[in-house]
């Protein structure tokens, strides 16, 4: 029989972390898994690392990127899709801690719920391991179409590694291979709008490692092909949302207002040219973008002299 839950994880040159990945994955209250791992061309010894899960847990299965697929996470996550055999999938990275109960609670509360999704709380941590947080909540908060607002902006915080999906989402809705950063966010908003919808717990089920050789660590370190990729995600978001007639006022100002910090990628004017608007509305926004750094500028000053008082 298949398993309900397929695992993809996607690894690259991560020896030095994933043995702790696959015994928390291992460790798992709830046993109906599979844990697909995906190489993207690495060259370390993860493979001598993994055989001894390859070999005494048939639910562990390894395979190299196919060249059909983009290097990068996208490319490997959707050959990962395309490989498993669970009704619902989930994906892990190799350089974090899943919580035992993770595929437990997340499993029965997509279940009990009907729903196409969960979403699960995570925690940040840096070199000893997370101290496991053991608390259940029961508080199922339904997520529509109707948050795209807040998943858009992040503060209902969409990471790639804190959903329970039914592989049924995916069908026609795969990682765009042409992303190396935000990926998840792009795909999962494309999902939403489309008009799955789903619940979200607080638990804290999962537990991502910060460390500067992460995508994420690379990003904010200003890699130039995070960067990049960031822009085109962006870019893609607002082209979805404005063809689904999503894009609020709100939402215009937040993207117009992203664009400042990458200037040298000329994101406003791409912005512009895919929103199409209206000449003077153009303006405005053209305004905005040149007054906005300066009103930034005296709130954070304003904000300095009433923490000093």
């Amino acid at each position: 029989m298949n398993p309900k839950v397929s695992i993809i994880m996607a690894t690259y040159n991560r020896a030095h972390f994933i043995v702790e990945t696959l015994l928390s994955i291992q460790n798992q209250v709830f046993k109906d898994w599979e844990c697909i791992i995906i190489d993207d061309g690495g060259t370390d010894n993860t493979t001598e690392i993994i055989k001894p899960f390859l070999k005494s847990d048939a639910r562990f299965r390894y395979f190299n990127r196919e060249s059909t697929y983009k290097k990068g996470l996208p490319g490997c996550r959707n050959y990962g899709l395309d490989l498993s055999k669970g009704e619902y999938v989930i994906f892990f990275d190799d350089d974090d801690i899943i919580h035992p109960q993770n595929l437990s609670i997340s499993f029965s509360s997509i279940e009990s719920s009907k729903a196409d999704f969960c979403h699960y709380g995570k925690s940040p941590f840096i070199d000893t391991h997370p101290e496991l947080n053991n608390q259940v909540v029961s508080l199922n908060k339904p997520i529509t179409i109707n948050d795209i607002q807040d998943i858009v902006t992040q503060k209902i915080g969409f990471a790639s590694c804190t959903i329970l999906w039914k592989k049924s989402c995916f069908s026609g809705n795969k990682f765009n291979e042409e992303l190396h950063y935000a990926e998840e966010w792009e795909c999962y908003i494309r999902l939403i709008t489309n008009g799955f919808s789903g619940i979200m717990i607080d638990n804290i089920l999962y537990y991502n490692r910060k460390h500067p050789n992460s995508n994420t660590g690379e990003y904010f370190n200003n890699n130039p092909l995070r960067k990049e990729s960031y822009t085109k995600a962006i870019l893609l978001v607002i082209q979805n949302l404005k063809q689904r007639q999503l894009l609020s006022y709100y939402l215009k100002r937040y993207f117009i207002s992203k664009s400042i910090g990458f200037k040298e990628y000329n994101l406003f004017m791409k912005i512009l040219k895919v929103l199409d608007l209206p000449i003077y509305e153009r303006l405005q926004w053209q305004v905005f973008s040149k007054v906005l750094p300066y009103r930034l500028m005296i709130y954070r000053n304003k904000r300095l002299i009433e923490k000093k008082i």
